[in-house]
């Protein structure tokens, strides 16, 4: 698995330079370049790994995601959940900027990124994410009008590493989803994971919304509604009543 980090780091007296990933120096233009060989350059010599997109990436093993979870469990108790969200609510506030700048760079469009097809900019987000060991997704937009979104998350590294335990785990991705897509269009959203691999499911399911979609929904999943339960009533306007 991989996180990534700042593509510079800073110390009081220096700026200390970044490594550079070789293949892009060589093919700058080339687009097609996802692979594990061609997305990361390895620097042995000075232990350290970067992407396509001039990040600092670490390596992590599933005994540290086991150890953050378990050590905020142990320092806040329940509020563990609320951290966890909070951490990738700034980490996808931060990422939007970073994508932002990367990939106006990287293709060059003339257009502002809002006047992009939608889905194209999302796939082109998330790519680094699969890249990277964070797992596949997709999106129904199918609701965006009605102000939320469902987005399912296969294979992801916290559930799949914490495994069956009976309740949603992946609070991270849920606040990644939320300040991500708020920059994105510059509006507030809120996100709760409704259906979780953790819970026995073959894959996660985020709600993506306006705070009183998703205060609906956690009222519903609190009074035991299924991700279906919880679909079915948005779609149906419920959350009006």
């Amino acid at each position: 698995m991989v996180f990534t980090q700042n593509p510079i780091l800073k110390t009081e007296k220096k700026t200390i330079a970044r490594p550079e990933h070789w293949l892009k120096k060589k093919y700058p233009q080339k687009h097609h370049h996802y692979r594990l060989e061609d997305f990361f350059a390895f620097h042995t010599a000075s232990g350290t790994i970067v992407d396509w997109n001039d990040c600092r990436n670490t390596l992590t093993s599933e005994d540290f995601i086991i150890g953050l979870i378990e050590g905020l469990e142990a320092e806040v108790g329940n509020a563990s959940a609320v951290v966890m969200y909070q951490i990738g609510k700034q980490w996808g506030l931060k990422d939007a900027a970073f994508f932002r700048k990367w990939f106006m760079e990287e293709y060059q469009y003339e257009k502002e990124l809002h006047q992009l097809n939608l889905a194209y900019v999302l796939e082109a987000w998330w790519w680094p994410f699969t890249s990277q060991g964070w797992g596949n997704w997709d999106i129904d937009m199918g609701e965006q009008k009605n102000g939320f979104m469902f987005i399912n998350i296969y294979d992801s590294a916290v559930a799949r590493t914490l495994g069956d335990v009976g309740k949603p785990v992946c609070h991270l991705y849920a606040g990644l989803m939320a300040g991500f897509f708020s920059d994105l269009i510059k509006k507030p959203l809120s996100c709760i994971e409704i259906q979780c691999y953790s819970m026995g499911e073959n894959y996660c399911k985020f709600l993506l919304g306006k705070q009183d979609r998703i205060d609906a929904a956690t009222f519903w999943q609190n009074e035991g509604a299924t991700a279906r339960d919880i679909e079915k009533q948005l779609i149906h306007g419920e959350y009006l009543k």
